[in-house]
């Protein structure tokens, strides 16, 4: 199947579906206005995928979801192998992850990756058959029809979020009086919280916890309607 067109045209949604219902093996290529990005199928299952920003790289992979440190990364990357699996072995002979750390590290990487394609409007696509990543790349098959699902639903509860907090640049959060025992809270929502201070905009936070905008936003209106903080200027 030689398959190119526009996301004007061909939604991802209508990409992946077709993908999965063909049960199809191959490279899908998208490249959108400020970013393109590389998706890797094996018979209709999501295996990899990776960006031009940093070509999905393990390394690079576990920094962006946070189970690395930028030091820890700076350290991996001095060792001289571009191969994945040397590179993972190291850091669990290290001990710096472990491989269900890793594992679960590259899923999150590559969901982040295919939910941000859910909101592109525009852009160029092109599938090609039987290419897959290279073999010293770690691969994580992942179900079509949920990823389409909780794609499909993010765009959804993202409309309402881009409603409720439109310019992530110009707001800045403050904690509230409320005590923080008595809510319960995720880790993501205290890597937020550590961040907090009049000078820091919702979207440094962001920045520095590398989260992505729709991630940014759905903590943060969570934490405004338990009460725990609330938006000032920064």
């Amino acid at each position: 199947m030689a398959l190119k067109g526009n996301l004007r045209d061909f939604s991802t949604t209508q990409l992946l579906n077709l993908v999965n219902l063909a049960h199809k093996t191959g490279k899908l290529s998208l490249d959108g206005q400020s970013q393109n990005a590389l998706l890797y199928f094996k018979e209709g299952r999501l295996i990899h995928a990776s960006t031009d920003a940093d070509e999905g790289h393990l390394a690079a992979m576990l920094f962006k979801v946070g189970r690395l440190t930028q030091e820890q990364v700076n350290t991996v990357n001095s060792q001289g192998s571009s191969s994945d699996r040397v590179m993972g072995k190291y850091l669990m002979d290290a001990r710096l992850v472990s491989r269900d750390d890793i594992v679960q590290g590259v899923k999150d990487y590559m969901l982040e990756i295919v939910y941000d394609l859910f909101s592109w409007n525009d852009g160029t696509f092109h599938f090609e058959q039987d290419i897959l990543p290279a073999k010293d790349r770690i691969t994580v098959p992942l179900n079509l029809d949920n990823v389409i699902l909780e794609g499909s639903r993010r765009i959804q509860e993202a409309d309402r979020l881009q409603d409720e907090l439109p310019d992530l640049a110009t707001i800045a959060l403050k904690i509230t009086d409320k005590p923080l025992r008595d809510v319960k809270l995720t880790q993501d929502d205290w890597r937020v919280i550590s961040h907090i201070h009049p000078r820091n905009s919702v979207k440094q936070i962001a920045q520095n916890n590398n989260m992505d905008e729709f991630q940014i936003r759905k903590i943060v209106y969570g934490m405004m309607q338990a009460g725990i903080v609330e938006l000032i200027r920064p």
